[in-house]
């Protein structure tokens, strides 16, 4: 398994994308789709026509609003450009569906694609992607909004992605014994957010829950100064 950091920031950022993270497995998997991580997925080589999966933790729009050029792409290239593409499967919490009926039937040019599309809607119950393990899990970010965190396994190695989350039990059970935990660290402990994990809750997390190694997402640009408030095995941000 491999994990590729398209974005770890906030919605409007002088030099960073939003959060979004490519995963290859035997499949090539999103988590989210921020704002910019289109720009940076296409860095990163990858055929951005084969990706077959998206998974989104929740509709806000620093974590989902890149799709809309995704999908606006993909359609031009379809449709006019002569391209092909496999099936795309869209999976998210509840809501998933009536959003995106929604959103195509009033965006132009997003009706009648030539390649198929499903979406998904998930809570708290494992699915495979080929011999790819996928377990969401309802977290606690605001009120009256579904939230889902992720634990990809393959090959031996377990991934949770913690969306935008609160400290919560659910969380902590999502990244028992993970080699690798990428988890919301809005704020630093100094200034703790009612809807947002703060840095030393990222730590407390990562130790609960036996984490391997920690990767603290900086969604509001404010924890760089406080990383130390994470008592935890950490990863440096790197994008």
């Amino acid at each position: 398994m491999r994990l590729t950091i398209l974005g770890s920031g906030t919605n409007v950022h002088p030099t960073r994308a939003a959060s979004g993270y490519l995963v290859r497995t035997d499949h090539t998997i999103l988590l989210d789709f921020g704002p910019r991580t289109l720009t940076n997925l296409m860095e990163t080589g990858v055929n951005r026509h084969r990706i077959t999966h998206i998974l989104f933790s929740h509709y806000h729009a620093d974590h989902f609003s890149d799709f809309i050029t995704y999908f606006f792409d993909a359609m031009i290239y379809t449709k006019y450009q002569g391209g092909m593409r496999p099936p795309l499967t869209v999976i998210g919490p509840r809501g998933t569906k009536q959003l995106f009926r929604a959103l195509f039937s009033t965006l132009p040019g997003f009706m009648r694609a030539p390649f198929a599309i499903h979406f998904k809607e998930v809570a708290d119950r494992a699915f495979a992607i080929g011999n790819t393990t996928v377990i969401p899990r309802t977290v606690t970010h605001t009120q009256n909004l579904h939230c889902l965190g992720y634990r990809i396994e393959y090959g031996g190695k377990a991934l949770a992605y913690s969306g935008d989350s609160q400290y919560c039990g659910s969380l902590v059970r999502l990244c028992g014994d993970v080699d690798l935990a990428v988890l919301d660290c809005s704020f630093p402990a100094s200034r703790p957010s009612p809807v947002h994990l703060h840095a030393g809750q990222c730590g407390q997390v990562a130790r609960e829950a036996g984490v391997g190694q920690l990767f603290c997402e900086d969604s509001a640009g404010e924890s760089d100064a406080d990383r130390d408030d994470v008592d935890g095995p950490q990863l440096r941000r790197h994008g």
